[in-house]
């Protein structure tokens, strides 16, 4: 518990410089929200107008303290372009990015683990080379492109699955994951590569240490060494890495949502910022910082789990 509340406590100085970056970088963007409203032809005295009603005209410290103050009250403020409130527009957006956020995780811990183990345990054999196949054209593959070719594979060719229409799981689960299936295995591909080729080099590494040749002497089967020795001792760098992608896939799957028109928490960020919607802007990109840093937080627990020596040392490693 000691370990967690100082890992608490250090968020707010991260999440406090973040705040100054999100407000600060939105600023420097061209352009501002009251001109894309009133069109081109507005006049200047119409964007000032527009601009002090807003509360653009006060200068950037008082906008950023005021903003703070309404943040700590759990106030993300309302959107500059339809007035909707922040936070509904997140809670409307958000279930969809971490729905594909799971899925993908999903299917990248079904391809990385099965193949992962396999290519460690026979290395140089036909296991490894597809292992190492796999992942070489998962890395070499951007998400984006596996996506355009699904869609034009089963989508356009085959109408096996629809391009568009996402519906809320609870509502129909059937239609959510008709939708929803492409994108994840999409990115999922990607995702297991990287797992794959870390899951592969630390399980080897593992394999040859003197404990595991220990088991084996015992006469304990092959399998059971491997998973119930071999392999918890190998997680610590997947945790790690696997921590890393869980942090990085609210960005990577802006792409995503694009190409399969998906209405999720990506979509909405680039909306906001081709719009100028700089409250909006700044309330995503904090939940989104709070997210990776919970996800931080999260996973130096996980080690604690996997591994007990770091948790009998205070967390440190």
């Amino acid at each position: 518990m000691a370990y967690v509340v100082k890992r608490l406590l250090t968020m707010i100085p991260v999440l406090l410089f973040l705040s100054i970056m999100v407000f600060s970088l939105i600023h420097l963007i061209p352009g501002n929200p009251a001109e894309i409203i009133l069109g081109q032809d507005a006049t200047p005295a119409a964007v000032q107008a527009l601009r002090a009603q807003m509360g653009l005209n006060a200068p950037l410290f008082v906008q950023y303290v005021d903003w703070m103050g309404r943040l700590f009250h759990g106030n993300l403020g309302s959107s500059l372009i339809d007035h909707e409130a922040v936070s509904s527009l997140i809670a409307q957006r958000l279930p969809v990015t971490v729905e594909l956020a799971i899925g993908t995780i999903v299917v990248a811990l079904l391809i990385a683990f099965p193949l992962g183990i396999l290519a460690a345990v026979y290395r140089g054999k036909w296991a490894d080379f597809v292992a190492l196949f796999t992942s070489t054209v998962g890395l070499s593959v951007p998400p984006f492109w596996i996506g355009l070719i699904f869609l034009l594979l089963f989508t356009v060719k085959v109408h096996l699955f629809p391009s568009s229409g996402y519906v809320p799981i609870w509502q129909n689960p059937g239609q959510n994951l008709s939708v929803m299936i492409l994108p994840m295995v999409a990115t999922g591909i990607r995702e297991a590569a990287v797992l794959l080729r870390m899951l592969r080099s630390s399980l080897m590494e593992v394999v040859d240490q003197d404990f595991v040749r220990t088991a084996r002497a015992k006469g304990l089967r092959g399998w059971i060494v491997i998973v119930s020795h071999a392999l918890p001792n190998a997680l610590i760098p997947v945790i790690t890495t696997g921590g890393l992608q869980i942090a990085g896939l609210l960005g990577g799957l802006v792409i995503t949502e694009q190409i399969f028109s998906l209405p999720g928490f990506g979509q909405l960020l680039v909306q906001s910022v081709f719009s100028r919607d700089y409250t909006t802007v700044q309330g995503a990109a904090m939940v989104a910082a709070l997210i990776v840093v919970i996800v931080n937080l999260a996973v130096d627990l996980v080690y604690g789990i996997v591994d007990p020596r770091i948790r009998l040392n205070g967390g440190k490693s």
